[in-house]
């Protein structure tokens, strides 16, 4: 039966409506192979912090701000001063007294309204929610297995699949719910019509609809988001998925279960709702604690602010001898300033790491189709890298076979046979990885872009201009995405490069860099303004932000290229030197690079940890600046915009990228427990797509905490990104008018927006009134 077909009276349609609106208040999370940052609160960024402080202690009971100990010590240390508590009672309408009183207090912990399964829980001493929860968990895993389980779901749909596995299961007779197979056979396939009943069995209010049915997808955290994480890119991709809807009405038909075991739930269930249906209006602890972390977050700001209060020094106006264009991730800020202190003819440039080629990849031998792009957008344009024959029928032997070896060795029934058979000619290889010597991926065969002939020109010139590279060519410009070579990490795709869709950016480096060289876009690039002397070449490499080592790829001898080996590999030692400071265990720098290969590393980097600012300007202006690691820097000149349409594409597609990302550290930070991937010594690997810590249960998405956690102190401060663009106020406005989305992201507080004048000083700031001078 089509679902859209189906016809309900109007009180039903309302409360279709209430859930659908409840799916899209979950973030959505995506699975292990392409993992990348995704804002927690994505679903709450047209209303104000302070508002969705509310909701999210009701429904999740995760904090937004941070722990009132913390801003004291802040204030007490001096990093927020007078004026940013002054600035954030201000902004939240509050006296100041207030403010400085509630800092030496504590304030209660959210906690999440209670569903029908905590009273039962309550009631009978039974942890139902838990339970509820491992029993979804335990389907989940396998209707969405990515080939790890050889025990597939049944089912076709998610509901009808849920409905075969529920039929089955007797589990919940043993815990004293007995007679639920019966009920799940009874009903339909079509989970509207369960919805439905499931509603009119509760006598669902429309009133309390809304937060009721957030807090139930709450309650499956991890496996709401990643199968909203479906639904979000079907969406995207014009399409529609309704498992989000079905995973909702699996969690209502727990609730009518419990509540028809046990009848004295009724009076307090009818209490519940009234609750549920109370305006959303934050308490006084909440308005303070968001008040308190606008003092925190304004405190940041000012910081920032000094680190440009001095002029940049001027730089000669000379053709470089290197240019070398790096992802805008912070982990590059470090590198760039290392490379560009190396060698003096270096100049260097920021733009997002997958170098404006959305590409579908197939590496050599696989039919796996890599979204190399950020998850923003949809995949345009095809790419593969194919080997040589006669060896191309032995590489796709070798690469499916080794596909289907892994996933025998961490199938559910060959587990133990396989650790009883094959253990012993594991050792030699254990012993190699416990030594961090085990062997070294090769270099893959070059990627080949499929794109016809009349369009390789427009698409040069296209990300030319966006990098603000159109003049001045080096004799050698090397483009250079990065990723992470880790072993051992479940959580290692979320190191890659976030703009290549979780993975490393060296396919997209080197499909720019061969496009680039070829002869005929070459020789046609000037009827597009842009001409590059015949003297230039392109290279690709790959930044590995573990060790600091740059491959290169596709390049011959020659003078120009070792003087970048050199000035590479000099400055890989001065970024190591510096990082070496942060990370454990790390006294002597040369020591850095085996931590990838250390298999029981748990700490290899620190990710993108600490960062708090975007900036969009020329490298003049922030080049010889200590931006500590901390910074996304792209390369930006307004004067070559044409029409600012480079401005717009900043704002829509890095910034947004850049908020995900500070956003879930900040998330992973601030409330761990909902928000962050748990301990990494307790996780397992379920279906391939996420990690429980246990043997079943929730599913746990965001960051682990040894990714913000040195085991002493926070390597994340939680303050809002700090957007920083060198164009005129006027046009950075004009964008953010036609961009609704983009506009909320500052006018309710997630972000904060800082116009930069001529004189390279931070001298606006963007509010929901317009802009003020600092």
């Amino acid at each position: 039966m089509n679902m859209r077909h189906v016809q309900f009276p109007g009180p039903i349609l309302e409360l279709v409506a209430a859930a659908e609106n409840a799916v899209r208040q979950v973030p959505p999370a995506f699975p292990l192979t392409a993992t990348v940052a995704v804002n927690p609160w994505l679903g709450q960024l047209q209303q104000p912090r302070a508002e969705t402080a509310y909701r999210m202690a009701h429904t999740t009971g995760a904090r937004i701000a941070r722990p009132r100990a913390e801003l004291a010590e802040m204030v007490s240390d001096g990093r927020i001063h007078g004026d940013d508590l002054a600035a954030a009672a201000v902004a939240l309408d509050m006296e100041i007294d207030a403010l400085r009183a509630a800092i030496a207090t504590q304030a209660a912990d959210p906690a999440p309204m209670p569903t029908i399964a905590d009273l039962a829980a309550e009631s009978t001493g039974t942890d139902w929610p838990d339970f509820v929860a491992d029993r979804i968990g335990l389907w989940a895993s396998t209707h969405y297995d990515q080939g790890q389980a050889l025990w597939p779901a049944l089912g076709g749909t998610a509901f009808a699949s849920w409905r075969a596995f529920a039929m089955r299961d007797l589990t919940p007779g043993l815990f004293g719910l007995p007679g639920l197979p019966a009920r799940v056979a009874a009903l339909s396939d079509e989970p509207r019509i369960a919805f439905a009943i499931a509603c009119e069995a509760l006598a669902l209010d429309a009133q309390a609809a809304p937060l009721y049915f957030h807090r139930l997808l709450a309650t499956l955290d991890g496996w709401a988001q990643l199968i909203r994480g479906r639904g979000w890119v079907a969406e995207r991709d014009g399409g529609d998925d309704g498992d989000a809807f079905a995973l909702l009405t699996i969690r209502l038909l727990w609730e009518i279960a419990l509540k028809e075991a046990y009848p004295d739930l009724a009076l307090p269930w009818a209490d519940l709702q009234t609750a549920y249906a109370m305006p959303a209006e934050p308490t006084t602890d909440q308005r303070i604690d968001m008040a308190l972390q606008e003092a925190a977050d304004r405190s940041a700001e000012r910081r920032l602010a000094a680190t440009f209060a001095e002029p940049a020094a001027p730089r000669a106006d000379t053709r470089p001898a290197i240019q070398a264009a790096f992802c805008i991730d912070v982990r590059s800020e470090v590198f760039r300033r290392a490379l560009e202190a190396a060698d003096d003819g270096v100049e260097t440039i920021g733009f997002a790491g997958f170098f404006g080629l959305p590409v579908t990849h197939h590496a050599a031998a696989s039919d796996i189709e890599e979204a190399r792009s950020p998850v923003l957008l949809k995949p345009g344009l095809a790419a593969d890298a194919h080997v040589a024959e006669p060896d191309d029928l032995a590489a796709r032997i070798q690469a499916r076979s080794g596909r289907a070896w892994n996933r025998f060795k961490m199938a559910t029934v060959s587990a133990f046979a396989f650790v009883e058979a094959a253990g012993p000619l594991y050792v030699s290889k254990l012993v190699r990885d416990a030594l961090g010597r085990g062997s070294a991926p090769g270099v893959p065969p070059a990627p080949h872009l499929d794109m016809a002939p009349a369009d390789r020109v427009g698409a040069a010139a296209g990300v030319l201009r966006a990098m603000s590279l159109t003049s001045n060519f080096a004799p050698v410009v090397l483009i250079a995405g990065h990723g992470a070579h880790v072993t051992n990490a479940p959580f290692a795709s979320a190191l890659q490069c976030g703009a290549c869709g979780g993975h490393a950016g060296d396919v997209n480096a080197r499909i720019l860099a061969a496009l680039l060289n070829d002869a005929d876009v070459r020789a046609d690039l000037p009827t597009q303004g842009i001409e590059i002397p015949e003297d230039t070449i392109f290279v690709a490499g790959l930044h590995d932000t573990v060790s600091d080592e740059i491959t290169l790829y596709d390049v011959a001898f020659g003078s120009d290229i070792d003087r970048l080996r050199a000035a590479l590999k000099n400055a890989a030692k001065i970024a190591r030197t510096e990082r070496a400071a942060r990370l454990s265990r790390a006294d002597d720098p040369a020591t850095i690079p085996r931590r990838g290969g250390d298999w029981a590393e748990i700490r290899p980097e620190w990710g993108l940890a600490g960062c708090h600012a975007f900036i969009a300007a020329p490298r003049s202006v922030t080049a010889g600046r200590d931006l500590k690691g901390r910074t996304f820097l792209h390369s930006y000149d307004w004067r070559a915009d044409t029409g600012f349409a480079t401005l717009e594409l900043i704002l829509t597609a890095p910034v947004v990228v850049a908020s995900w990302i500070a956003l879930q550290y900040h998330g992973s930070t601030t409330a761990p427990d909902q928000f962050g991937a748990g301990d990494k010594l307790l996780h397992n690997v379920t279906g391939g797509i996420g990690v429980i810590e246990g043997s079943g249960g929730h599913l746990r998405v965001g960051l682990p905490w040894q990714s913000v956690h040195d085991g002493e102190d926070l390597q994340h401060e939680a303050t809002r990104l700090s957007v920083v663009i060198a164009a005129p106020k006027d046009a950075i406005g004009d964008v953010l008018a036609k961009h609704d989305q983009v506009r909320a992201l500052f006018a309710n507080g997630w972000l904060s927006l800082h116009a930069m004048g001529e004189d390279g000083r931070l001298d606006h700031r963007y509010t929901s009134e317009g802009w003020v001078a600092r």
